[in-house]
């Protein structure tokens, strides 16, 4: 997962997942414009296995989070740049050959770019319920088999609302270790690789509150719900 090499970033004239628009429009007498993607609504769900007393989440690299990092690195990097030219240049043969190694070694470790996550999913298989291609994401991903009627929509909430808009909705799936029927890792045809993690009970609040842990807002909400109306019925301790 975190060997990353052959990086090259080009201009995206077509995808099947981003849709750029700009929409034009009156607000209160003010005319106004904004850019915005069109995008799938998607599904997340917070897994608690019974079994260990632990939440399973998966754990990917994820470009965009990458060459956000790639994007502070580079500012440094011009700007240190910018104070040792003089010195650089004083050095030919020698300096041509640290700046190829430079210019290699300007990318962030993959490490950058891996972060921590629900198990989720995109909305795009036309007629089938949420529970549906929730229960499919989590088989896929994580490879526990859950029956779709067993799955507790926790909420549903916009993310992305300045660039996408779009929908995802929120399930809760308590499976044990007898619904594990593979070792998951998402759909390789797709160009998933996914790592399964298992965070301990006990644990849970600690790491939804480190900032050391690259994580999605959804892992921290999740994590709290289950602290406020799942704890107080199992008499189980989250450690907060």
């Amino acid at each position: 997962m975190e060997e990353i090499n052959n990086i090259e970033v080009v201009p995206c004239t077509e995808s099947n997942y981003l849709k750029p628009f700009r929409v034009h429009y009156n607000q209160n007498g003010t005319k106004k414009s904004w850019d915005f993607m069109r995008t799938h609504d998607s599904v997340s769900v917070l897994i608690f296995n019974t079994t260990s007393h632990c939440f399973v989440l998966v754990k990917q690299f994820r470009p965009a989070v990458y060459m956000c990092e790639w994007e502070k690195a580079k500012s440094k990097t011009s700007q240190g740049a910018e104070k040792t030219e003089e010195g650089e240049a004083s050095e030919s043969q020698e300096g041509q050959s640290a700046s190829d190694e430079e210019s290699s070694s300007q990318w962030p470790p993959a490490t950058a770019g891996v972060t921590y996550e629900l198990c989720a999913g995109l909305v795009d298989k036309p007629g089938l319920p949420l529970e549906e291609i929730a229960r499919q994401e989590v088989l896929e991903e994580c490879g526990y088999d859950v029956p779709a009627s067993k799955l507790k929509r926790i909420t549903s909430y916009r993310s992305g609302v300045g660039v996408t808009g779009a929908k995802q909705t929120m399930f809760y799936a308590e499976v044990s270790d007898d619904n594990c029927v593979s070792a998951g890792g998402g759909e390789p045809r797709e160009g998933e690789l996914i790592e399964v993690v298992k965070v301990p009970l006990h644990e849970a609040m600690t790491f939804a509150y480190d900032e050391r842990i690259p994580k999605t807002m959804g892992v921290i909400f999740s994590f709290i719900w289950f602290h406020n109306n799942m704890s107080p019925k199992y008499k189980i301790s989250t450690n907060v």
